[in-house]
Formats: structure tokens, sequence, C-alpha cells
């Protein structure tokens, strides 16, 4: 039984729903509103008959038009490819050294080697290559494993302490204290030594000048008398207060203590093309610590 009821005052039946005095039309929607979301269904189920739409177990339903946004995506990057190609293969064939040499070249060099940056590299070294503690900074001048093109070229490829390259660089440097090859007091000693080094205020004076002898016997191999460090061994240069690590006491302490293992992935084979490596490493060298060729 139907509880609408005709309104005295207007032609309209109401829903009889009531509250305070306020009374519920039952007003018909529009002829041109109602005929419009008719035309919607319509053009909808015309939709999903002619593009993709309906999910599947393995895909969605392809649509008679056979439209794809993922082919579009996958012909304009293939057509992009194509057009870059033989740029692509002049950066990938000439000599490293050669690429500054051409100005056309270096200009697409440094373009493409800023994007393979932000999409590869940012997330260890940071989006303006400052790194972070543990990450190198890649703006200045101290490099572990040398900035020159061809080096910076080598280290792009294999990456360092990998165990996917062969040939990565690899260097490792002893965990003195956990591995007790120093006892407690000769690792606070060596580490006072390595603060003045460094031209640091150390912790206890006294034991700063015990840890030289210390350090002649267990570090000067690689970090060299002076302190230097080696590029070949990938040893770091104690006396100019760059640190991957810090160079405080207890940051030092840690380094001696436990030793220090960072890995970097190599960038050649499936992840970049030889012309993608070779574009970031000019953009790297190029970023104002690159050094002149090796040669």
């Amino acid at each position: 039984m139907s509880n609408n009821k005709k309104n005295d005052d207007l032609d309209y039946e109401t829903t009889g729903h009531e509250w305070d005095g306020i009374q519920e039309y039952n007003k018909p929607l529009p002829k041109w509103w109602l005929w419009t979301f008719y035309a919607c269904i319509v053009w909808a189920i015309g939709y999903t008959i002619a593009y993709p739409a309906w999910p599947g177990i393995s895909g969605a339903t392809p649509g008679l038009l056979g439209f794809s946004t993922r082919g579009n995506v996958e012909k304009a990057i293939t057509d992009h490819e194509a057009e870059l190609g033989p740029i692509n293969d002049k950066l990938a064939s000439v000599e490293l050294t050669a690429i500054a040499d051409d100005q056309e070249l270096l200009q697409y060099a440094n373009n493409a080697g800023g994007a393979v940056f932000r999409t590869w590299c940012a997330q260890c070294h940071g989006s303006g290559a400052a790194g972070a503690k543990g990450y190198p900074n890649l703006l200045d001048d101290d490099w572990l494993w040398g900035g020159s093109i061809e080096a910076i070229h080598e280290t792009v490829s294999h990456g360092i302490r990998n165990e996917v390259d062969d040939m990565a660089r690899w260097s490792q440097m002893p965990a003195f204290g956990r591995d007790e090859l120093l006892v407690e007091e000769e690792v606070v000693q060596v580490v006072n030594y390595v603060m003045q080094l460094s031209g640091q205020e150390p912790r206890d004076p006294a034991a700063a000048e015990a840890g030289a002898e210390v350090y002649d016997i267990n570090c000067s191999g690689c970090h060299m008398e002076d302190g230097t460090g080696d590029r070949f061994q990938g040893a770091p240069n104690l006396t100019d207060r760059i640190w991957l690590y810090g160079g405080d006491f207890d940051s030092l302490y840690q380094t001696v203590y436990n030793s220090r293992f960072g890995v970097m992935p190599p960038m050649g084979g499936a992840d970049l093309t030889e012309a993608e490596i070779r574009a970031v490493s000019v953009y790297v060298h190029g970023l104002g610590g690159g050094e002149a060729s090796e040669e």
C-alpha cells in the first residue's frame, strides 16, 4: 500500500515522509536529464566494447579497436631510441677522452647522463650529487679510486665490493678491534693519532703520540706513512678532513674497530647500456671534481 498522498496546495504527490512540517515531494526527474543519463549508459557500454576495459585473469579485454596505452608508450620509446641511435652509437664507440672535444656529443652526454644519474644514482648520492654519510660526495675533488673520466667510467661500469662483477673495485679494511688485531688501548691510540693527522685536536694527546707507532705498523701500508692514502687500493686520504663515515672520535673509533664495507652495484650489463654508462660518467666528471685523463 502506497504512503504517497496529494499535497492540497500543489499538484505534486509526496513520498509520505514528513519531518517537522517539511514534506518530501515525489517529483519526476526532468526528461532531458533522464535521456542524458540513458545516453551515458549506452556510451559506456560501447566504450567498454571498443577499448580495453574489463579485467581478466591475465589482463583486460583488448577492445575491438586494439588501443593500448602501454603499446603507445612502447612505440614512443622505440621511435625515440631509433632517433637517438646514431648519436648513442657514436657515444659508445668514441674514445672517452675525445668526448669533450665534440661539443654536440658532450652536450648530449651531459643531458643524457643527468637523466641517468637522477634515475639510477640519486638514491645514494643525492639529487644534487652531494652524497650522504657512507655515500661519496661527487662534487668535490676527493676520489677513492680516481676522478678521471676513465676511472669514473670503470667505477660506474663494475661497481665497488660487489659479488656480481668480477672486475669490481675491491678493497678491505681489517676490523682491528672486532677481530682482535689490536687491543682496546691501541684502537684508542690510533684513532687519536688519525684525528691529529687530519688537523683536529685529539681527544687524548698522549694517546695520539703513542698511536703514531700503531699507525705505522698497521695502517701506513694502505694509507701511506703521511696519511695521504692510496687511490690504487681505494685507501682514503686521512689528512684532508673529508670523511665518508665521519671524522669525529666516535665515528673513527667505529671505523677502526669494526671496519667499513660500502658496496656499489655494477651499472654495466643488464642495467645500463655502454652509451648510458659513458653519459653518466661524463655527467659526474663535469660536476666539479673531475680530473684530467690518466694518460
